[in-house]
């Protein structure tokens, strides 16, 4: 069983709900990282979603958009993202991390190289945003030969066959897209949420955590009573953008605050 499969087991077995946090590696600045993935895990961040920056990311709003970019003008890679989980690592040994980004640094990287690398800096899945399940056979079975999780994407246009193929080459989580947009958006219905899970919960024994849309302890809530668990990142990437100017400390301080608020809320349920 994968580091992700036994977290998330303890957790549902518990009864509770999963917390799903997404920063961007290097964002705003390449210090801040380190202490803010540590301030996730103490105020109750059960999966770190690292995301790798990516000249183009195509299913990011603006904020997170400018995430990337600050990320970027610090020269951030898909190798240095791994080095940062191999410091997380130092200290933790049992958080997963997934790290989320886009297919082409995967690519050029090699799919052989880069799943023995990731596993050696303790990775525990990868979450690949443009690639679909037509694609993905190669890189997946990279990944299973070195007990690497494959998250895929749900959204609301996604058929219920095609969700059940998505489903089966997924392992992990599945992570269910809230709204037909980008991250951050502010259009988030929570009806049509519920409405899709029932049907998406049919197809998989897997958690189904929500995203896009999730940015206080109240959306957080509502929607953490109709699924497994939440993944909030704009307002944490948002945050981190703001304090650009600020030590280190000061930023994972701040981020810590938000997630521990919507640790409360969800707990509350």
């Amino acid at each position: 069983m994968s580091r992700i499969s036994q977290h998330l087991s303890q957790a549902k077995a518990a009864g509770k709900k999963i917390l799903v946090a997404y920063v961007v590696n290097g964002d705003p600045y390449p210090q801040a990282t380190l202490p803010t993935l540590h301030a996730l895990v103490e105020q109750g961040v059960d999966v770190i979603e690292l995301g790798v920056p990516f000249s183009d990311p195509m299913a990011e709003g603006p904020v997170i958009q400018k995430g990337h970019e600050r990320a970027l003008e610090h020269h951030i890679s898909l190798r240095g993202t791994l080095e940062i989980v191999k410091q997380f690592r130092a200290t933790n040994n049992i958080t997963p991390v997934v790290l989320m980004g886009y297919s082409n640094p995967v690519e050029r990287f090699g799919y052989a190289e880069f799943a023995k690398a990731a596993a050696d800096a303790g990775v525990d899945g990868l979450l690949t945003v443009d690639l679909p399940p037509e694609e993905v056979v190669v890189l997946k079975g990279e990944l299973d030969a070195h007990g690497l999780d494959n998250i895929f994407l749900l959204a609301p246009t996604t058929t219920l066959e095609r969700a059940q193929k998505i489903a089966s080459y997924a392992s992990g989580f599945l992570y269910y897209v809230s709204l037909k947009g980008v991250t951050g958006a502010g259009h988030l219905d929570v009806d049509a949420v519920k409405e899709k899970l029932n049907s998406f919960g049919q197809l998989t024994n897997l958690p189904v955590c929500v995203g896009f849309g999730i940015k206080d302890p109240a959306t957080a809530k509502a929607v953490a009573v109709l699924a497994d668990g939440v993944v909030v990142g704009s307002v944490l990437v948002e945050k981190m953008g703001s304090m650009a100017d600020k030590s280190a400390g000061e930023i994972a301080a701040a981020v810590g605050d938000i997630v521990g608020s919507i640790r409360v809320a969800i707990d509350s349920i």
